[in-house]
């Protein structure tokens, strides 16, 4: 998943670490949800939106499907707005909808083997292609003279992932080594802490405030609070710490091995389906939890969790219900679960699908642009995670992306790419990791210390990264879908961008550097979405009921062969 999950550019990490005692400028909970003028913060200005100009009019549920590692079904701000599929009966076994997908209540799990394993773990793309491709070749490439026309594409593809598996080993290498002997100490660390404080869970601010009264005391907070400010998550628990920092430094300890020995195939030896066959869509199981539910928990939240029930936090549509269609492992994702899953969610009912993943290869690309083209077809946006590299995504890959064929010249029309900012109280209006591109990235929307939900019930916390960015948009398009039922999705994609609060009279730093540049310089529109302003535009747009329409390239066909459920 490319660390487009929970983490902040490692950069952040070492200097928490070198002075683990420094406060941070903060925000507030719910900042994202904010207005400028009246709260202070580069929010989205959703609160005044529903007071002014939304209170007396009705709204249309929609269903937003999250594609992503899973939700806690039984989380209490999350439980009411569950998709449940209408006609499926729980539990009995039975395909009751006759879809394919056996008890598919709350939707689908691509990562699932009909035993009932889940896959969590899984490796990288890039070794898994590299090794695939070195069982054909060797490891000595051909020269393209020697070439088949056939082979020269691929014989490209094997340069490619052959460099960047040995780039990649170099920079995971550093990374573990860095990380190591803050992961060892963690445990130790944990145990001091809370024998001194009292406490078998803490968060950031408890520990912040907490007066070591020993050498060790010390010690271990300052092992402990590298990390929470590290990872800009205060509201985390330290047990939610220890797992994030621990998934990191396990996915660095993978590709650092990556370009040693073969990576194991989870998914092969769990799902058992045909891989090489895209009509072989019915595998998987209805386990949407699993056993990695933490970032499409949060995610999930953003977007919908219960408004003004008094508990936890708001999400930002009010009419809508999550279905959740889990498809990504920590690791990277496989086109085919993301296919499929796109499928799903269309042939499901959703009208928006939140995308907040991504890789550097996508080997089978034709499948997810086929399903790409279908979810336009069907009239449903698709919101997608910029990614949390820093870069220009015009020049350096990130999948999966709007462009057919991977030509920039037909883009689907019904796509958004998100990039995350923030706030100058929270490090600066854009977010030193997003990924940003004048042509790629559509928008930028908060996605620094975004507090939503977590698992475990009735648990809450910060996370960042443009995976918490995209569910922004996705839950300011759901919202406007819900109350402009009568708007299409490119008419959606047209208003939110259309009616972003543009950053001008002033400079940002672009991410990764230090460097001072326009906000036009970052993405097609040059700003922040702002759902008031959405809101005041879709009103106009609905009552004449014309849109300003961008040029619309050709697409691909979308073609899916009928093969038999099993």
């Amino acid at each position: 998943m490319k660390k487009t999950r929970l983490l902040v550019a490692l950069g952040i990490l070492v200097a928490a670490a070198v002075s683990a005692q420094t406060s941070v400028k903060d925000v507030p909970k719910g900042w994202h949800l904010m207005d400028l003028q009246k709260d202070g913060y580069y929010g989205i200005d959703v609160e005044k939106a529903y007071s002014e100009l939304l209170k007396d009019r009705k709204s249309v549920p929609v269903v937003v499907a999250v594609i992503d590692s899973g939700i806690d079904t039984t989380h209490e701000d999350l439980k009411p707005v569950l998709w449940h599929n209408p006609k499926e009966i729980p539990g009995n076994g039975i395909d009751d909808d006759n879809n394919g997908y056996v008890d598919d209540v709350y939707g689908w799990n691509f990562l699932g083997g009909k035993d009932g394993k889940n896959v969590n773990k899984d490796s990288y793309e890039a070794a898994r292609v590299y090794y695939k491709l070195k069982k054909k070749y060797g490891n000595s490439i051909p020269p393209d003279s020697l070439a088949t026309p056939e082979q020269k594409e691929e014989i490209k593809l094997y340069r490619t992932v052959k460099d960047r598996i040995e780039g990649d080993a170099k920079e995971a290498s550093m990374n573990v080594m860095f990380l190591k002997n803050i992961v060892e100490k963690m445990p130790w660390a944990d145990s001091v802490l809370r024998a001194a404080m009292n406490k078998k869970e803490y968060n950031g601010d408890d520990l912040q405030r907490f007066k070591p009264v020993s050498a060790d005391d010390s010690k271990a907070k300052s092992t402990l609070m590298a990390l929470f400010l590290g990872f800009q998550a205060s509201d985390l628990t330290n047990i939610k710490l220890i797992e994030i920092t621990n998934e990191f430094y396990n996915g660095e300890k993978s590709k650092a091995e990556a370009a040693l020995q073969e990576p194991e195939d989870y998914r092969a030896e769990i799902v058992k389906d045909n891989y090489d066959d895209i009509n072989d869509r019915y595998y998987g199981n209805s386990d949407v939890m699993a056993g990695t539910p933490m970032h499409g928990t949060h995610v999930s939240g953003i977007i919908a969790a219960v408004r003004n029930n008094g508990i936890g936090m708001n999400g930002i549509a009010d009419n809508v219900k999550i279905m959740m269609v889990r498809a990504v492992p920590d690791g990277d994702e496989h086109d085919k679960d993301i296919a499929n899953a796109i499928r799903y969610a269309v042939d499901n009912g959703a009208k928006v699908i939140n995308m907040s993943f991504g890789k550097s290869l996508s080997p089978e690309k034709k499948w997810v642009d086929e399903a790409v083209a279908y979810a336009q077809s069907k009239g449903v946006l698709l919101v997608h995670a910029a990614g949390n590299d820093g870069k220009d995504i015009d020049v350096n890959d990130n999948f999966p992306n709007p462009y057919f064929n991977n030509d920039t010249a037909t883009r689907a029309k019904n796509w958004i790419t998100v990039g995350a900012s923030g706030d100058p109280a929270a490090g600066g209006i854009t977010a030193s990791f997003s990924n940003y591109g004048k042509l790629g990235v559509d928008v930028f929307a908060p996605g620094v210390k975004i507090y939503s939900t977590l698992p475990g019930g009735n648990q809450y916390g910060n996370l960042q990264g443009t995976s918490m960015a995209s569910p922004v948009v996705a839950g300011m398009a759901a919202l406007l879908m819900s109350y402009f039922p009568d708007l299409s999705a490119e008419q959606i994609k047209y208003v939110i961008e259309k009616s972003t609060t543009p950053i001008t009279g002033m400079k940002v730093k672009k991410p990764g550097t230090e460097e001072d540049v326009d906000m036009s310089d970052l993405s097609r529109t040059g700003g922040i979405i702002n759902a008031y302003s959405a809101v005041k535009l879709a009103e106009t747009l609905s009552k004449t009921g014309e849109a300003t329409q961008q040029a619309t390239p050709d697409l691909p066909k979308a073609k899916m062969k009928k093969s038999k459920k099993g």
